[in-house]
């Protein structure tokens, strides 16, 4: 059974959300019709601001309203550190963790040739002018522990070869308060991969 033209149109749109099927979409489309409508106008408003007024940053390359996005902004964060993430969803979870206050360079991806993804798709050449203009002492890659992942951070890392910046890696292992009998293979040898001697 079909719909009217409007509500087809509708539910074929929330469809382009990730996860989001035939059925769910019709769900939603007949929750905001039925009982939502300030809240579908207000969804509707905040969609076109963000599709036109959303860009990337020109340092940092994450989600910005402005030219520079505002963890660029601020001096105390271009300390000599940049942390290299593949998405901008990456990069909220360091900062909600709370620790890390150095800068950031967002990828929004990661090298794949398979897909024709390379080095100027992601921003490489930006991330590495700004390693040399900013005198940065540490890149942190944290791209995603996967084949593309970890080919993107050691690509990146001869780029760097022999200019003096310390590369490092995010450690991948076993997680706190985890079991050896629960982890999988992967992970256990990323982990003897990154031991360490145990501090005193």
């Amino acid at each position: 059974m079909a719909f009217s033209p409007l509500v087809d149109e509708l539910v074929e749109s929330l469809r382009c959300l990730p996860g989001v099927g035939q059925k769910t979409a019709q769900r939603m489309a007949f929750h905001l019709l039925e009982k939502g409508r300030a809240g579908g106008e207000r969804l509707s408003e905040a969609l076109a601001s963000a599709m036109t007024g959303v860009r990337r940053c020109e340092s940092c390359q994450n989600f910005s309203d402005t030219g520079i996005c505002p963890i660029c902004e601020k001096p105390e964060r271009r300390g000599g550190t940049i942390c290299v993430v593949e998405s901008p969803s990456d990069l909220l979870a360091i900062e909600q963790a709370g620790d890390y206050q150095g800068g950031y360079f967002v990828l929004m991806g990661h090298l794949s040739p398979i897909d024709g993804i390379g080095p100027a798709d992601i921003g490489v050449e930006l991330l590495l002018r700004r390693v040399h203009e900013e005198g940065v002492k540490e890149l942190i890659l944290a791209t995603n522990p996967t084949v593309e992942g970890e080919a993107t951070a050691h690509y990146i890392a001869d780029r760097l070869d022999g200019s003096g910046v310390l590369t490092t890696r995010l450690a991948h292992g076993i997680p706190v308060g985890g079991e050896l009998g629960y982890v999988d293979g992967f992970t256990l040898t990323h982990a003897f991969r990154g031991r360490k001697p145990l501090a005193d």
